[in-house]
């Protein structure tokens, strides 16, 4: 919607180089099958294993005009989430309402806010002790600057406060964001290139000044064919991961990742493997 011809929401920022380096990336072995319908129902089913344990889910998308229901039932942990998304309620906006039963405190309503050169997202929980989360971005497509806070009623404390800056072109897109009430920095830069087909590079640098620390984290993805990607990352502290995700066929993929230590190689590598089947 109208995010599209104005910068993105705060939390948007750095979305895309984040998702490269993790996004699919598993240790765990996961099967699901998913189909929807010309009714605007879909309905997906989860099964997975990590080591001894073992957990499920189902979930059930229902779309009708501008309205999204979610409802996902997990079995690892009990619970029923609930998403109720309507977008243009009034004009340039999204209204969010979630619900994990039977934890009647963790509801949350969410409205969030698009204009061509602002954006403006605002969630109160539903609790005994209301939480506020507040973000605000001023800028273009192009170059955005936001910020984002948190607010406890018990308190009266601000708990969260973050900002930082976006840059977006058509190849490549750079963010900076200081966060954890300053006590840290991240920068992150994605940039697209035809000698990887398509593909991408990546790297990010991370800093927390409390303890000194400094991680950096560099990655790609390498488009084989129209069906397969191939991926990579590897940080200064030795943590390397590979990945392979192949479409069978139209909505269904094959995904096959590994993690190694490759400062204690004696340790065994942890595989991942999802199949997603879409009939």
């Amino acid at each position: 919607m109208g995010s599209s011809k104005g910068p993105s929401l705060f939390s948007d920022f750095g979305k895309k180089a984040k998702d490269l380096l993790a996004k699919d990336y598993s240790s765990d072995q996961k099967f699901t099958l998913a189909s929807d319908s010309v009714t605007g129902l879909a309905l997906s089913s989860t099964v997975g294993k990590n080591g001894a344990l073992s957990s499920g889910n189902v979930t059930a998308q229902y779309k009708r005009d501008n309205s999204v229901l979610d409802v996902k039932v997990d079995t690892e942990s009990n619970q029923i989430s609930t998403t109720l998304t309507v977008t243009d309620i009034l004009p340039s906006t999204k209204a969010i309402a979630s619900l994990k039963l039977p934890d009647y405190d963790s509801g949350k309503l969410e409205a969030q806010y698009f204009h061509e050169h602002a954006t403006f997202s605002m969630a109160v929980t539903a609790s005994q002790s209301p939480v506020v989360d507040v973000s605000a971005t001023i800028g273009t497509p192009s170059i955005a600057f936001g910020a984002e806070t948190s607010y406890t009623t018990d308190s009266y404390k601000f708990v969260k406060y973050n900002a930082g800056v976006s840059m977006t072109k058509p190849y490549s897109n750079a963010s900076v964001i200081l966060a954890d009430k300053g006590d840290s920095l991240r920068f992150s830069y994605m940039h697209h290139l035809d000698q990887l087909n398509r593909g991408a590079v990546v790297g990010e640098i991370s800093r927390k000044f409390s303890t000194n620390e400094n991680t950096l984290t560099v990655g790609c993805s390498y488009v084989v064919d129209p069906n397969t990607i191939v991926k990579a990352k590897l940080n200064n502290h030795g943590n390397l991961g590979a990945l392979l995700q192949h479409e069978l066929k139209p909505k269904s993929y094959l995904t096959i990742s590994g993690a190694f230590d490759t400062k204690a190689l004696e340790k065994y590598p942890k595989f991942g493997l999802a199949l997603s089947l879409k009939p």
